[in-house]
């Protein structure tokens, strides 16, 4: 029987890297372009704008992961009747272990 999933359960590890990403990088730009950060004469608002910008771009891959595992409706190889390479096999397993939900035991 096929498990009904519904918001964001899947890729909640995607989701949190993606937006832990953002957060950092707005935040790192923000003050990069705002706040005066002068040591010793030596500026330092560059390096946190290259450095949110960077984090930025991270983010991105977050979000494509996050969107790619969401995807519904998706028919493999296997279930069109050709047969699974050893990159579909390797995918598969590993999507496995990330999506299924586990199973606690009660201690009853």
């Amino acid at each position: 029987m096929a498990q009904h999933y519904d918001g964001l359960s899947h890729c909640k590890l995607a989701l949190a890297f993606a937006i832990l990403m953002d957060l950092l990088g707005v935040s790192a730009l923000l003050v990069g372009v705002f706040a005066p950060l002068e040591i010793k004469g030596q500026d330092f608002g560059d390096l946190l704008v290259y450095s949110g910008a960077l984090l930025m771009l991270m983010s991105l891959g977050g979000w494509v992961m996050w969107y790619s595992g969401n995807l519904e409706g998706l028919t493999s190889r296997k279930e069109q009747g050709g047969t699974m390479g050893a990159m579909d096999r390797l995918a598969r397993s590993l999507s496995r272990r990330i999506r299924l939900p586990r199973s606690h035991s009660s201690p009853s």
